[in-house]
Order: C-alpha cells, then sequence, then structure tokens
C-alpha cells in the first residue's frame, strides 16, 4: 500500500492509500480512519460502501463519521465505488454505469468482467489488506452504506454467514432487479439471466432463505428515489413473511443527500460499535 494523504482529525488519522489491486487489475484508492485507541493497539472496523458516482472521498468529508468513530473505538474503512483508469471499461454518456457504479457485484460480461469484481474486493481483497498493514483486528467486522452502497453492505452480510458482526444501511437499493438502476447495471455485468441476478439482491436472498442477521435500514420519507428504485417495502414484505429481522426506520422529511446519513449516523456507529464489543 502507498500512504497518498494523512490527516490529524479527532485526535486519530485520516489516511487514504493507494495499491494495486489483483482482483480489480487496477490501481484501487481507499481511505481509513485510525481512532486514538488505534495508536496503542488493534481496533475493530466498519466497512462504509458509498453509493452512485461517489468514491471514498464523499463520506469521508460529508458525514461527520470521524469523531463518533473516535469516542467509539472503531475504525472506518472507506473503498471507492468501482475501479477506474484509462484501461477500465466505462460508460461516460452514464451515471448508473462504468465509473463509480461498481454496484458491488463480480461482473461476468465482457467488457466489464476483469475489472469489476467489486463484490470480491470489499469482502476479500480489502478486508486481508488492511488486516495485514494498518492495526486493524482481524475478522471483527462490521458493515453498512448509503443506497447503491446500502444495497452491497446488505449483500455482503447476507451472503457471508458470520463474516460481519452487525449490517446497517441508509436508503439502501433493496429490490435491485426490480428497478432501473439495478436492472441497468446487472443486465450490462451479470448478462441476460436474471436467475443470476437474484444473487446480488437482498430481498430475494432472503427469500432464499439468507441466514439470519439483524439489519437496520434508515429511510427518509421525501426521498426523491424512494418510489422508482429503493423498493424498502418490498423488502419489508418478505423479511415480515420470513420472520427475517428488519429495524425500518422512515425518517420523516429527509431526503437522499448527505445530511439525512450526517443526522444517523452517530446511532448507526453506536449501534456497530455495541456489536463489536459484543
Amino acid at each position: 500500500m502507498k500512504q497518498i494523504e494523512r490527516i490529524k482529525e479527532a485526535g486519530g488519522w485520516l489516511e487514504r492509500y493507494q495499491h494495486e489491486s489483483e482482483t480489480c487489475h487496477c490501481t484501487m484508492t481507499f481511505s481509513v480512519f485510525l481512532p486514538p485507541r488505534a495508536h496503542k493497539e488493534n481496533v475493530p472496523a466498519v466497512y462504509w460502501l458509498s453509493g452512485l458516482t461517489c468514491n471514498d472521498d464523499n463520506f469521508r468529508t460529508k458525514a461527520g463519521a470521524q469523531r463518533y468513530a473516535a469516542e467509539l473505538d472503531i475504525a472506518l474503512i472507506i473503498p471507492d465505488t468501482s475501479p477506474r483508469g484509462e484501461k477500465v471499461p466505462d460508460a461516460a454518456e452514464r451515471y448508473d454505469l462504468g465509473h463509480g457504479a461498481g454496484f458491488y457485484v463480480n461482473a461476468t460480461r465482457q467488457p466489464w468482467s476483469k475489472h469489476y469484481r467489486m463484490y470480491d474486493y470489499v469482502t476479500r481483497e480489502l478486508p486481508a489488506l488492511v488486516e495485514r498493514w494498518l492495526p486493524i483486528t482481524p475478522g471483527l467486522k462490521s458493515i453498512s452504506g448509503h443506497s447503491m452502497g446500502g444495497h452491497g453492505a446488505l449483500i455482503a452480510a447476507l451472503r457471508e454467514p458470520g463474516a460481519y458482526r452487525s449490517v446497517s444501511a441508509f436508503a439502501p437499493i433493496c429490490h435491485p432487479v426490480d428497478c432501473g438502476w439495478g436492472q441497468g447495471c446487472f443486465g450490462s455485468y451479470l448478462g441476460d439471466d436474471q436467475q443470476t441476478w437474484k444473487a446480488y439482491d437482498a430481498s430475494c436472498l432472503i427469500e432464499g432463505g439468507a441466514a439470519e442477521i439483524p439489519l437496520l435500514i434508515d429511510q427518509g420519507t421525501t426521498d426523491e428515489f424512494l418510489q422508482d428504485q429503493l423498493h424498502p417495502e418490498q423488502l419489508e414484505n418478505i423479511c415480515s413473511e420470513r420472520n427475517f429481522p428488519l429495524t425500518l426506520r422512515r425518517q420523516e422529511g429527509y431526503d437522499h443527500s448527505y445530511h439525512f446519513i450526517a443526522s444517523f449516523i452517530g446511532e448507526h456507529l453506536a449501534y456497530h460499535a455495541a456489536a463489536l464489543r459484543a
């Protein structure tokens, strides 16, 4: 890993790294916040997955999470949302495909399949990297995210039983096989067989018998993408039918922005910290 930035914040350090990814076959960038306790000993980590058009910079500059992480003695691991670079395929005319829109899947269709393997990157390569080189307690981690990243957090926790102590999401894409964003990315990355899409859909995973892990979701009631893209009611219905543990909090008047995330990120990090201490 090559450190490219280091900023003192909340008594800890906000660091940024680049490395050559064996999974995505390109240079990947990610950020880490290490709380003051990490100066003395290893600490558990919360992985944050960002949404469409974002990179690792959005969360670390807009959410106000570092202050809470410092108080709770947890590290924040903040990957990019996709592979990037001149040799990495892109759809420049679209914001919802290509750079900034990896959708946390392992692509199987050309020209995406060589680089767009964000699921394996987030769940395997990146944890192994930070646990080897940084003061992160091996295997002690939770995961959260927003929108496309909320989708990524949910499917990672559902597909990897026991890997995460807890999971939460802000305005996640709950049923991507049934929304425009999901259909556009899944069709491009995974091909036309919609049965393969279900492996990356939280609602389908729960309907198919995924192992239980409590889900904490916050959803703003004035979110501009609520009706067409997010579909929390479909996830809610499936969880009710399967008796799957879901806490879905509808936050009155909040939209899809980082103002919404910043309002509740402290509660989410406290939720994860309690699970990581259990």
